[in-house]
């Protein structure tokens, strides 16, 4: 997929795949960052397999514990110019979870930049979408990532790997990092800067 169809004149159409036990600050720390372009130059679309509520691993077992709204299932997703995958403890059922790999699989031959954050490149990787390319995982659980593709050229010592249209990066504060050099990419330095 061309990363140059995305335009600084394009409104940006960014999707955030939310699955049960997700991280909050692997969404939100990017999404701040992608929010500060304004409404007039970024969308943000919430997907997940049901639209509805989408518990964080912050929710635990209680129904007050935050939940993310889903605005979009798998189907009636939007077209997007960035899909994030963020990590969290839900990323173990989440590898089994074919209708989710089947969703990365086909937005990744469609979505001019895929990114992650900690252990969403796991996600990515069992999807079969990282095969062939450098990427990189949160250093705590980098085994998890690294043990769903030997296909992967696998980088421990990176808070991000910029593979062209798949950008992974490793633990929260990481994704922000992540988030801002795509910014950069796209927008110009002047406006990750400020």
């Amino acid at each position: 997929m061309d990363t140059g169809s995305i335009t600084a004149g394009k409104l940006l159409h960014v999707g955030v795949l939310l699955y049960p036990n997700f991280e909050l600050l692997d969404v939100f720390g990017p999404l701040e960052m992608f929010a500060t372009l304004g409404h007039s130059r970024a969308r943000i679309h919430m997907i997940a397999g049901n639209k509805g509520p989408v518990a964080s691993a912050m929710a635990g077992d209680g129904p007050l514990g935050p939940c993310v709204i889903a605005e979009h299932d798998y189907a009636g997703a939007p077209a997007l110019d960035i899909l994030l995958v963020p990590g969290g403890f839900g990323t173990v059922p989440a590898l089994g979870d074919a209708a989710l790999l089947a969703f990365i699989r086909d937005r990744a031959a469609t979505t001019p930049i895929l990114a992650s954050v900690c252990t969403g490149s796991a996600l990515l990787a069992k999807a079969g979408v990282l095969d062939g390319r450098r990427a990189t995982s949160n250093k705590q659980f980098f085994d998890l990532a690294r043990s769903q593709s030997d296909r992967v050229e696998w980088v421990e010592a990176a808070r991000w790997v910029d593979a062209g249209n798949v950008v992974t990066s490793s633990g929260v504060s990481a994704g922000m990092d992540m988030a801002l050099a795509l910014i950069e990419r796209l927008y110009g330095a002047a406006t990750a800067d400020q």
